[in-house]
């Protein structure tokens, strides 16, 4: 007992106790200490796993439910994020937080890049941030002093003055009233609340019961998060003067931390009669774009042939196979077989690896073609649900036969940016099911996925008539999770070697 009451007093004493005394932080300053580019690179990468794993949880789940606060919570012990405050406190918690400081920051300065990067980044910090908050339950006052926020609570005779529709506005009781603390906050910064008629506004102002507190702080964290991402973005140039950094921070924000689907154990049993059948039948809306468009034109530019071809590539196809595929359609354009054996042969057995660097190049995943080399008039590559026009992209789901009601949820997702999950919804329907069990990151994968439902060798759970589940989220939120991977986490084979670090980081996204 003696030795227990010795350590936590030194524990308590510990340097890391004092900077990260809760599980929660506003990240109001920069980590000082040196850390190892292999730290940094492994730090970022575990981030940006929880962060994809938050955004899936938030379409399917609806906030702040049980379900939801399940997942997450799981989530954050399986990467090993803080979370909680625990009676005992040990070394570990606060390593655990360092770590969470750190890793904010690193994936601070790779999403400042943009403003659509921003959002996301954003979005995805406050979903981490409200649920912390919840949980640190009788210690948020401690927060809320040791960060000097303070709110403007009511007085005694204001809140007897207005107990009857404090009470009326949020359906409280009046014991609960009498219980509890009221803030007095202008409504614009609670307009969630607002909206929903759930708080009493009397000349501008918002009453708010101690249990909604959550709502005040995360506006305050969004404004404090939203400016120091903007004056991040304006340091870019002195940042990415580090040759060490730069190419790790512009890979970040767009990184696939995934399978990479170079491996493919379907070689050589793919046929190319086959491929218009598994195209209507197992392709994501990219490829199967890709796959018309080279069926009607018999060409494609050199952004369609990357994709498409390092797609079959990674289905099975031989590189026999794709020589003879490509030779095939360009030659009933306007290429004659020399011209291609001359212009375009060398690419293919280039993606290969039979050529140049010979480097065996990986398919493309889906944030590399959603956020690189977006297409021009007459291109074919992209992601539909990215780079079409709502309209178009409406027509094209109804040429797929798409169920209405489907498209309109497709389209809602897409109008939040988020596309990957807007394919995930496109592959339930598709395929007659309620939920695909995997979180959609890779065009591959969709491949892969698509054939085991239709050979009967998944699960699959139906869609009924009845309405969904009361758990799924009605509004469209965020993008997928990595979580899941097969992959080992790629700090595990981290070298000092920048090159090393930057292939890691781009795994599955080959330039």
């Amino acid at each position: 007992m003696q030795f227990s009451r010795n350590s936590n007093r030194r524990l308590r004493c510990s340097p890391l106790a004092e900077i990260y005394p809760f599980p929660v932080q506003f990240y109001e300053q920069p980590p000082t200490e040196n850390i190892s580019l292999q730290d940094f690179e492994s730090f970022a990468v575990e981030r940006l796993k929880l962060l994809k794993s938050i955004e899936t949880i938030g379409v399917s789940y609806i906030r702040a439910s049980e379900a939801y606060n399940k997942k997450l919570e799981n989530e954050l012990r399986k990467l090993k994020f803080p979370y909680r405050v625990s009676s005992e406190e040990k070394l570990d918690d606060y390593e655990l937080r360092r770590k969470d400081h750190i890793s904010h920051f690193i994936l601070r300065l790779a999403y400042c890049q943009s403003e659509e990067l921003r959002r996301w980044f954003i979005q995805q910090e406050l979903d981490i941030f409200r649920f912390r908050f919840n949980e640190l339950q009788d210690k948020q006052q401690d927060f809320l002093k040791h960060n000097k926020l303070e709110y403007q609570t009511i007085d005694v005779e204001e809140k007897e003055h207005t107990k009857q529709k404090l009470a009326d506005s949020g359906g409280y009781s009046l014991v609960q009233i009498n219980e509890w603390l009221f803030y007095k906050v202008y409504f614009a910064d609670v307009l969630e609340l607002v909206r929903v008629r759930k708080v009493f506004v009397k000349d501008g102002f918002a009453y708010i019961p101690h249990p909604e507190i959550v709502i005040i702080v995360l506006n305050d964290f969004r404004q404090r998060l939203s400016k120091s991402l903007a004056i991040a973005s304006r340091s870019l140039p002195v940042i990415q003067s580090d040759e060490r950094l730069q190419p790790l921070l512009n890979h970040l924000s767009h990184a696939y931390v995934g399978q990479d689907y170079s491996v493919q154990k379907n070689i050589g049993k793919i046929s190319l009669e086959q491929i218009d059948s598994l195209a209507a039948k197992s392709y994501p809306p990219c490829m199967r774009q890709l796959h018309k468009a080279l069926r009607d034109n018999h060409h494609l530019r050199h952004g369609g042939r990357m994709q498409y071809g390092l797609f079959l590539k990674g289905i099975g196809i031989t590189l026999e196979q794709a020589l003879q595929f490509w030779k095939s359609e360009f030659i009933k354009g306007k290429v004659d077989p020399d011209k291609f054996d001359k212009l375009y042969s060398y690419n293919i057995r280039h993606n290969f690896g039979k050529e140049g660097k010979r480097v065996d190049y990986t398919p493309f995943s889906c944030m590399k073609i959603i956020m690189s080399n977006p297409p021009s008039q007459g291109d074919y590559h992209g992601c539909p649900f990215r780079h079409s026009d709502p309209e178009l992209l409406k027509q094209k789901l109804q040429s797929y036969k798409t169920p209405s009601a489907g498209i309109s949820q497709i389209l809602d997702l897409v109008k939040g940016m988020h596309y990957q999950l807007a394919c995930q919804k496109y592959f339930e329907l598709t395929h007659n099911i309620d939920e695909v069990g995997f979180s959609l990151s890779h065009p591959n994968q969709y491949f892969i996925e698509s054939q085991k439902f239709l050979s009967g060798s998944r699960d699959v759970k139906k869609e009924s008539s009845q309405p969904e589940n009361s758990q799924r989220s009605q509004g469209s939120q965020p993008t997928r999770s990595t979580s899941t991977c097969a992959s080992k986490p790629a700090s595990q084979a981290v070298s000092a070697d920048i090159e090393g670090l930057e292939e890691l980081l781009s795994e599955g996204y080959t330039e």
